[in-house]
């Protein structure tokens, strides 16, 4: 069982720059690949980036490529997301998820989610 709580989240001015965390309970962490996601009220959730159990493989989504970078370290079981030259755009609740299955986790049904932190890009 993994249990995921997100910090980070913020206001930032449009341009700006956050880090966001995803702190992971439990010893299997390092099984586990990550993903963050996000979701305005009204509308589908996105994805917005993953990473594989070892760091070694990342995937993003289209509208943060080149702005966004996840990274994880797994003696500290916690991922990152690094958000750079923030847009009102960027503006949602963003979601950590875990799940043993890489297209699992891409695809948004991971089993394990946590209760998102909200970033707010002022314009």
């Amino acid at each position: 069982q993994v249990q995921l709580v997100e910090s980070g989240g913020g206001l930032v001015q449009t341009g700006g720059s956050l880090r966001l965390s995803c702190a992971a309970s439990g010893r299997t962490f390092s099984r586990y690949h990550m993903g963050w996601f996000r979701q305005v009220p009204g509308k589908e959730r996105e994805f917005v980036a993953a990473i594989s159990w070892s760091g070694g493989s990342t995937s993003y989504g289209d509208s943060v490529k080149g702005r966004f970078t996840i990274s994880r370290d797994n003696a500290q079981n916690t991922v990152y997301l690094q958000m750079n030259s923030l847009k009102p755009e960027d503006t949602a609740v963003y979601y950590c998820a875990a799940d043993r299955l890489w297209a699992t986790v891409v695809a948004g049904r991971a089993d394990h989610w946590g209760k998102g932190t909200l970033v707010t890009v002022s314009s």
